[in-house]
């Protein structure tokens, strides 16, 4: 599949939007671009760019304590762990450190934390980081997930978002769809315009990447 190179200027062209246009589903909706994040989220220049890029939208006085890495973020978490701790973020951590933790999923979609992860979570100011934000399913179950551990959510960042707000914080991210990509539609299956053009699926896509038909 080609994959059209899209460049961020505010970075000099340093961590290009890798896209692909098509018909592709998700589990939560039907796209008409994918979104290839693999080197934002595993190449450690780019996860770099991004984290410094994501720090730089909050306020020296919010309080972080855990970034909580969805969609595979967790290279580009363990930086803006880093570049939080540099940039003197205030922490309630009794080692003034920054955890950076992955949830588990049970087959019901669900986020759960092991025994052993949860004090990480319990009572903590929690940020979440997801690769994409678009129908905002999985940011929102997230946000519940910290609140039902009883952990403290402090805002949601991603590397693009569709939408500027989920469960009450906005969406700080790199790349938007009102700015970056203002033709990104994100729809139901049984809404979807493709689908009424006739146009068949291209492939499906999930955190892991693209399995092309």
């Amino acid at each position: 599949m080609a994959i059209q190179i899209i460049k961020y200027p505010n970075l000099g062209g340093a961590l290009p939007l890798r896209v692909a246009r098509g018909h592709f589903a998700t589990s939560h909706s039907h796209i008409n671009y994918y979104l290839d994040l693999t080197m934002t989220k595993h190449r450690l220049s780019e996860a770099q760019l991004a984290a410094v890029e994501l720090c730089s939208k909050y306020q020296s006085s919010t309080i972080i304590d855990t970034i909580l890495c969805l969609d595979g973020t967790e290279v580009i978490g363990a930086c803006m762990a880093s570049e939080l701790s540099l940039a003197g973020y205030m922490n309630m951590n009794a080692h003034r450190t920054i955890y950076v933790v992955t949830p588990e999923h049970t087959s019901g979609s669900q986020l759960i934390f092991r025994d052993n992860t949860a004090p990480m979570i319990v009572g903590k100011h929690v940020l979440v980081l997801a690769a994409s934000v678009t129908t905002g399913y999985t940011a929102q179950a997230a946000v519940e997930a910290i609140r039902y551990y009883s952990g403290i959510p402090v805002g949601i960042a991603a590397i693009f978002s569709c939408v500027e707000e989920c469960e009450g914080f906005p969406v700080v991210s790199i790349y938007t769809r009102q700015h970056d990509l203002d033709d990104y539609v994100s729809c139901s299956s049984h809404d979807c315009p493709l689908c009424k053009a006739g146009m068949k699926l291209d492939g499906m896509v999930n955190s892991h990447g693209i399995s092309s038909f």
